[in-house]
């Protein structure tokens, strides 16, 4: 029996989209998630460049925003030099901008053909044409530079995975869907393997699969086929966990279908529009095979003007090859339209939205206007709507994996600068909003009578949390977590009066990992 004290209980939290299998080198990583200040950050760099040893890097990969800060700025190129003077520094502001040290810049060659100058690229000059070391672009250009520092070991990569799901159920997070990783299945999931055979797996693991990479293959689509029928096969809905129910889950195909119709989602920048006669040529190709096959699918899409054309592949099809019930969504779907909302609906597909105006809100509001901000995405006509739908984090790089930084801003409206980027009128409930990480994802992993509540017959995930979210002053919504998670019955984090409980992580390699020293989270 464990004493709740009266705090509040609620479903595990759900987290349908994030990217856990990307953070193998979690433990390489200073993490900004929730630092109040700049002036900490570049202490936080300052005090990790003296222990990193030679040859290794200091980093700072996503997850944060220049106006979580006080300072509400980003760092200046003087600032990051001085706190790193003589280890390479790479600080990555989602997948829209890095600063670069001179080591940095050496050992990437900017400026020379060695560097990934993806379509996108733009490197920064002075008044005297030399490289400042703030370098724009788009996803695929930093998931070049992260293949071009040094990587960690595999036993190094184990302790990443289990230290970024220890993060997770701080927040009270049991289950999640990893929404694709760069190296596919099964190669890439030896990491979960590894904690699963050791009975040290503390979060439900539904995933689905991207085969980044396979140059055998003629798509994206192709190889993912190859590798799920032929390769390893396995069928949707497949559990590979030997005794956690939806432990490790095969889900289907996505979110990147195919490389060329990515649009990316950088606030920053104009909305990437991709052709829309290659959209629904390329799409109808594609997702032809995937109907065929029955495997479930996901699109990674933000803007309205590339949802249209896709719709438009997905009518095609369902008219020669009826979609029948098979699960599938639009991930992010940032700017929506009413028109589109309608057309999923009737094609009986998902949306799973993100918390990425929290954070990034304010640079969204300085390319697009507020007034556009304020219905995106448009929660309550989603929500009023009734199609399936789940609020998730694209964690760790493109935004935060804490849920909490999300609800607070589909509940007060501001975002973690404090301003107010969402209409009065596009505001939810407490428990709208709470929903929408709980029951809600539950569908797209065909789980809906399972999870997402506390009621008898449901899968034991729960959460005790450190502040009753339902009657917590609004400005305290964003520093809830977790003092006691729990996956199938099983204490996978304690805090406070609980810490006793909690299992006992083996000890963080490397020994001069940042994780050992700050956690994954402000506050650790």
């Amino acid at each position: 029996m464990i004493d709740a004290g009266q705090k509040r209980l609620i479903p595990g939290i759900n987290d349908a989209h994030t990217h856990i299998l990307n953070e193998r080198g979690y433990n390489y990583v200073v993490r900004w998630d929730g630092v109040p200040t700049l002036s900490h950050a570049l202490g936080m760099l300052s005090e990790q460049a003296k222990r990193t040893p030679e040859g290794q890097w200091v980093k700072v990969i996503g997850g944060w925003s220049p106006y979580q800060f006080e300072e509400n700025r980003f760092p200046t190129l003087d600032e990051l030099r001085s706190a790193v003077p003589d280890r390479p520094l790479i600080v990555q502001y989602a997948y829209n901008r890095a600063f670069l040290n001179n080591l940095a810049m050496d050992a990437f060659g900017v400026g020379t053909a060695k560097f990934p100058a993806l379509p996108g690229t733009e490197f920064e000059k002075d008044a005297d044409g030399n490289y400042t070391g703030i370098v724009h672009g788009y996803t695929f250009t930093f998931i070049s530079l992260e293949s071009m520092v040094p990587q960690a070991s595999f036993d190094e990569q184990v302790s990443s995975i289990t230290n970024a799901i220890n993060d997770l159920n701080r927040f009270g997070v049991t289950s999640m869907v990893d929404a694709a990783a760069l190296i596919g299945f099964p190669d890439g999931h030896a990491p979960i393997q590894a904690l699963i055979k050791e009975n040290r797996l503390n979060v439900r693991f539904p995933f689905i699969d991207l085969q980044f990479g396979d140059e055998s293959s003629a798509s994206l689509v192709d190889a993912h086929i190859k590798a799920v029928t032929q390769r390893a096969p396995i069928s949707a809905g497949q559990n590979l966990h030997p005794t956690m129910a939806h432990g490790h889950e095969y889900e289907g195909a996505g979110e990147l279908l195919r490389m060329e119709l990515h649009d990316h989602e950088n606030f920053d920048r104009p909305a990437v529009i991709i052709d829309p006669d290659l959209m629904r040529e390329k799409m109808v190709e594609d997702l032809t095979k995937l109907v065929q096959h029955g495997i479930p699918f996901r699109m990674h899409i933000s803007y309205d003007e590339n949802i249209s054309p896709f719709l438009d592949a997905l009518e095609s099809i369902d008219r020669k090859t009826p979609l029948d019930g098979l699960r599938w969504s639009i991930e992010h779907a940032e700017t929506i339209s009413p028109a589109s909302i309608a057309r999923v609906q009737k094609l009986g597909g998902g949306i799973a939205l993100d918390t990425k105006m929290a954070l990034h809100g304010d640079g969204f509001v300085k390319t697009y206007g507020v007034e556009k901000a304020w219905y995106t995405p448009r929660l309550r006509e989603l929500v009023d709507s009734g199609i399936p739908l789940a609020m998730t984090t694209d964690a760790f790089r493109a935004s935060s994996f804490n849920p909490w930084t999300g609800i607070s801003w589909m509940t007060t409206g501001k975002s973690v600068s404090g301003s107010q980027i969402l209409a009065d009128d596009n505001r939810l409930t407490r428990a709208e909003a709470l929903a929408l990480f709980t029951v809600g994802p539950a569908w797209f992993v065909q789980q809906e009578n399972e999870m997402g509540r506390i009621a008898p017959g449901q899968l034991a995930d729960f959460a005790l949390l450190t502040k009753d979210y339902f009657n917590v002053p609004e400005e305290e919504i964003k520093t809830i977590s977790s003092v006691l998670s729990v996956v199938d019955g099983r204490i996978v984090y304690g805090a406070q009066d609980y810490a006793d409980l909690a299992p006992r992580l083996p000890p963080t390699l490397p020994e001069w990992s940042p994780m050992k020293y700050f956690g994954g989270h402000y506050g650790d």
